[in-house]
């Protein structure tokens, strides 16, 4: 318990800092700003391409930041580049704003991952000191938006699973995903999971409301 607390309190500094989390955004601005994001992510956030994340009812925060973080260099995302060259902050916060207002889609659980997926997701893996991912995420997927922890359930499986395997190379390959910050949390917590651990979990993500 004393470890997911810690673990916890490291990440909620981490989600505080290093983006404009102060500006309100305006999600019918942001709708009008939105309209190329449409073509992977879907019109309301709701992509239908497996391969590209769902948007809608994602927090604010954790939206600008990651949005922020592609546009400074700090995510490198090739399917994103030059999309939010030119972006204000105050762009990406109104942005943010409408997709956070949008209901999300749900997903299935391949019924053959349920047990491991819900294990790994609700339990961790202690041998391997991985913590549960609802400490940081709820036990529904909803995330923490104050904080700064994304909504993951109804998440595509097959974008959940790329994004583990960019943190868990990133834990010791820069050209890994590293934008978690300076105590490594995603980093850490995927590089302790094997791929069939990272392939249930993230279908387990998908099935959950």
């Amino acid at each position: 318990m004393k470890k997911v607390a810690l673990l916890l309190g490291l990440a909620i500094g981490w989600a505080s800092t290093g983006f404009a989390a102060n500006l309100t955004g305006d999600a019918a601005t942001g709708k009008n700003n939105s309209v190329a994001c449409g073509a992977c992510h879907g019109a309301d956030g709701n992509s239908a391409v497996p391969s590209f994340p769902k948007l809608a009812g994602q927090g604010e925060r954790y939206l600008v930041k990651q949005m922020t973080d592609i546009r400074d260099g700090a995510r490198s995302v090739p399917t994103m580049a030059g999309q939010l060259d030119g972006k204000s902050d105050q762009d990406l916060a109104d942005i943010a704003a409408y997709y956070a207002a949008q209901a999300r889609s749900g997903g299935q659980t391949d019924p053959e991952l349920l047990a491991l997926g819900e294990k790994v997701y609700r339990s961790g893996v202690a041998e391997r000191n991985v913590a549960a991912c609802t400490a940081c995420h709820s036990p529904t997927g909803g995330g923490n938006a104050p904080a700064g922890f994304p909504a993951l359930g109804g998440q595509h499986a097959e974008y959940t699973a790329v994004a583990l395997r960019a943190y868990r190379k990133g834990y010791e390959d820069a050209s890994g995903r590293t934008n978690d910050g300076d105590a490594k949390i995603m980093r850490t917590t995927a590089f302790g999971l094997s791929d069939g651990e990272i392939d249930a979990v993230s279908s387990y993500i998908a099935g959950l409301k």
